[in-house]
């Protein structure tokens, strides 16, 4: 028997969850509206002011940087993925997921790191300095990293792995029969990675491209700590330190137009550009490396990891263990600091994976999703590009009016309350985390719901279930392992993110990553070590879990 699929979904149980679809898209979209209104209450005179003063400036930087970052994760994560796909050398298997590793190291630690490491008197330049003779820093010293071309590289470094799990993906099911072909006209290795293989993924390196772009604007702590005046760090100095809130909102907008073009040209660029692999195709053979090409190739695929994961991890780890051995015990400021961190990241988890159900279910379950539905999934997804401090600036508005119609809802059921209801209780941390982060929620439990036969939630309803029943009692356990993804996934980077939480924070409330930002602002680097460490340790659980999904559960 043939089921119509449309028949067994009646519009009127989908419509609670429609509902819920439209609210929580309003919610994603508020910010936006809401920082738009703000920066048109800007008088000319401030935005003559950005316009000659401030945007030039930040905006050259900011474009810089983004090239920079860019090219850097591009030629890394493009050539280490060749690298692990076209060719066997020792130490393969354990690099093909080691170049992972960095993803599990906010850009922010990294740059606390190597201020440390690289600093005039730290271990690396004292130790030059031993071999060479020199007595004084003000005999040899490295050049600085505090400029464009360190933060360049710093956070090329560590965000190219966006690049590298895209692109690998796709050359490792280009078919190989293709790449033969090349080689029988003629082509040699050089020319077939040029004509053939990197053509065919150029979708993948597109999303990859885009995906490190966002982070980096995205960035604030990296940025500050090497003295690179961004758009997301003017701001921050323009709202917290000058107290001037219009003119932050109106570089925000200016900010905001630059991630709509980022987003722009990265679909522009993709446009027409669908390929699909032939099942019957063999896929390519690494082709195995002997003598010093293959040691060659080892010293190519260890390099990124060192600099973007290893450095910094045995850093932290020997400033963690040295400030512990002196101490003797961690500071009471920072175990608060961590369950800050853990509770409100735990929270904004459940929040944000509910929301991610709700959006993904109610399109699921409506026969014909108008235009109007569509478009509200599509904003809920919307999120995670929006920089933290962007949506901390646009959620100012949405949140003081519901402080209104809280004291004022309290006060009508004789409850008068005398402190700040949203904006005085992490909150309002829990609300930006689950607009910032609700698109990977989406995006895991979607993927997982595609994975379900609509022959099993035929039957269901078939059997009498209606939709909610069909969700709690087939669904739901079939969508475990793609509800923990998203909670891990979302979990690991509400602990980790720094703009949003910097600016939305209650007074006297810190988080590992707040607790990081002002140790490293003051130059007490061990201080902080603790609390970096503890952000990389968390993230390492979604890398390992990543590798072994890419890996099939077992290094190859």
């Amino acid at each position: 028997m043939i089921f119509n699929r449309s028949a067994l979904r009646p519009s009127s149980q989908a419509f609670p969850w429609n509902l819920g679809l439209i609210l929580i898209a309003l919610c994603v979209i508020a910010p936006v509206v809401s920082l738009l209104g703000l920066a048109m209450q800007g008088t000319g005179e401030h935005w003559a002011h950005l316009f000659a003063y401030v945007l030039p400036d930040s905006l050259t930087q900011t474009v810089l940087l983004l090239t920079g970052v860019g090219l850097v994760g591009s030629f890394l994560g493009v050539g280490g993925a060749w690298l692990m796909t076209a060719y066997d050398f020792p130490l393969r298997r354990m690099l093909s997921w080691a170049l992972l590793l960095p993803l599990a190291v906010p850009t922010y630690i990294v740059a606390y790191a190597y201020l440390d490491v690289l600093h005039p008197i730290g271990p690396v330049q004292t130790a030059i300095r031993a071999v060479l003779g020199f007595d004084s820093p003000r005999d040899f010293r490295l050049p600085d990293l505090r400029n464009l071309p360190g933060a360049i590289f710093l956070l090329g470094f560590v965000l190219y792995p966006y690049v590298y799990l895209t692109t690998r993906s796709m050359f490792s099911t280009q078919a190989a029969n293709l790449l033969e072909v090349a080689r029988l006209l003629g082509h040699g290795p050089w020319s077939t990675f040029f004509r053939v293989a990197l053509p065919l993924a150029r979708p993948a390196i597109a999303v990859g491209v885009s995906l490190i772009l966002l982070e980096t604007l995205n960035d604030i702590g990296a940025s500050e700590f090497l003295g690179i005046r961004t758009l997301t760090v003017s701001i921050y100095t323009t709202w917290i330190s000058r107290s001037d809130l219009g003119s932050a909102a109106q570089i925000a907008m200016s900010m905001l137009v630059l991630v709509t073009l980022l987003i722009t040209v990265e679909r522009y660029g993709r446009r027409g550009l669908q390929y699909t692999g032939n099942r019957r195709a063999h896929p390519v053979q690494a082709r195995r490396l002997h003598g010093p090409s293959a040691w060659l190739a080892t010293a190519l695929g260890c390099f990124p990891v060192v600099i973007g994961f290893v450095v910094p991890a045995v850093y932290l780890l020997s400033e963690s263990l040295e400030r512990l051995t002196a101490a003797g015990m961690v500071s009471d400021q920072l175990i608060s600091a961590a369950l800050n961190t853990i509770w409100v990241a735990v929270v904004a988890t459940a929040v944000t994976v509910a929301c991610g159900l709700v959006v993904a279910w109610s399109i699921r379950i409506t026969r014909r999703p108008t235009t109007w539905l569509r478009a509200a999934a599509r904003i809920g997804t919307l999120g995670y590009a929006l920089p933290g401090t962007v949506l901390a600036l646009g959620l100012l508005y949405p949140v003081m009016a519901g402080e209104h119609l809280l004291s004022g809802a309290l006060d009508a059921l004789g409850m008068p309350v005398d402190h700040l209801i949203l904006m005085g209780t992490p909150l309002v941390l829990i609300v930006a985390y689950t607009i910032r982060f609700l698109a990977i929620s989406i995006g895991s439990i979607e993927a997982g719901l595609a994975r379900i036969p609509a022959s099993i939630e035929q039957a269901s309803r078939l059997l009498g279930e209606g939709v909610n029943g069909t969700l709690r009692r087939v669904h739901l356990p079939l969508l475990r392992p793609a509800l923990a993804s998203a909670a891990l996934l979302v979990f690991v980077d509400s602990m980790k993110e720094l703009p949003a939480t910097l600016m939305l924070r209650p007074m006297n409330f810190e988080t590992l990553a707040t607790w990081l930002y002002g140790e490293a602002a003051r130059g007490t680097y061990e201080e902080g070590a603790i609390a970096a460490l503890g952000i990389v340790l968390a993230g390492l659980i979604p890398v390992i879990l990543l590798a072994r999904v890419q890996t099939g559960g077992r290094p190859h």
